[in-house]
């Protein structure tokens, strides 16, 4: 959504941002509610639908990399047991995309490979497909509580992300504009939300960098707004470096409580493929109790 208009400076006006920013928005909003129309390349929304119903689901994006949905999967069975796992596939790779579908049979977790995406920008084309899960999937699947999650987000204990939900609406590693400001938004890669409270808004998962947001922030307006920051409970997050001598910036694990976020797209590529490595050894005693090694 466009900034207030009370919000432009005097330098924005003489620039047309106002207009400029409506125009784009405006197109933004078109492209989305085209794509959310759309058919599935792979699988059944409305089978998926009717399996989430009354119970509470955990859905997450793959996009390029089937070993970390091999990964996650048997993570989540082990340490997330009352969860429904769904695996929606925003892979643009149709050999990788089938290699990530094999995974997901072979762990036994429904998947869906989401419609061809219009954007190649990571945060946008992300946005597009959680609104396409939302509309296709969600809103008529009327879960008791569903969460979205990153490909490369692995517990390491048990938890029960949903448990907050008991006394609030929404809860995940929440995020703000840079600089600071009054807007906030959960991340998209760590989100829960409680079915009830949210099915009748018109929340937008996507980004809104007019107003600072990154993907999820679409949702300031309708949702976030409303809520009383001070009064929820928050996701732990710390960032570390994911060996020593190496600053943090340079190649970051994320913790989000018991949570280890890759954060798999920040860093040289030498540096993302020693991550993985540090990864799997650090998973590896988990994947062994959960009795299913990964697949690949």
């Amino acid at each position: 959504m466009p900034k207030k208009l009370s919000d432009y400076t005097f330098a924005d006006w003489k620039r047309l941002r106002p207009l400029s920013q409506g125009l784009k928005t405006a197109r933004y909003n078109r492209i989305d509610r085209r794509y959310r129309r759309q058919s599935a390349k792979v699988g059944d929304p409305a089978a998926v639908a009717r399996m989430i119903t009354g119970r509470r689901a955990l859905f997450t994006v793959a996009y390029q990399d089937p070993q970390a949905i091999d990964l996650q999967a048997p993570l989540i069975r082990l340490f997330v047991p009352g969860a429904l796992y769904i695996v929606v596939d925003n892979s643009p790779d149709d050999d990788r995309a089938a290699e990530i579908q094999r995974v997901a049979a072979a762990h036994g977790v429904p998947y869906l490979r989401a419609p061809e995406n219009p954007w190649q920008k990571s945060s946008r084309s992300h946005g597009i497909v959680l609104n396409w899960i939302w509309h296709n999937i969600i809103r008529p699947g009327a879960p008791e509580m569903f969460g979205l999650l990153d490909h490369d987000l692995f517990p390491t204990a048990p938890d029960d992300p949903f448990a907050p939900l008991a006394t609030q609406d929404v809860y995940g590693y929440v995020r703000t504009t840079e600089p600071p400001s009054e807007r906030w938004f959960l991340w998209a890669g760590f989100t829960m939300m409680r079915f009830a409270a949210v099915r009748d808004l018109p929340l937008d998962f996507g980004q809104d960098w007019f107003l600072g947001l990154d993907t999820g922030g679409g949702n300031w307006g309708p949702l976030y707004s409303k809520l009383d920051l001070a009064r929820l409970q928050q996701s732990p997050s710390r960032f570390v470096p994911y060996r020593e001598g190496l600053a943090t910036y340079d190649g970051p694990f994320q913790w989000c409580g018991s949570w280890l976020h890759e954060v798999g797209q920040m860093g040289e590529p030498e540096i993302m493929r020693d991550k993985r490595r540090v990864v799997m050894e650090l998973l590896a005693p988990h994947l062994a109790v959960a009795g299913k090694p990964p697949v690949g």
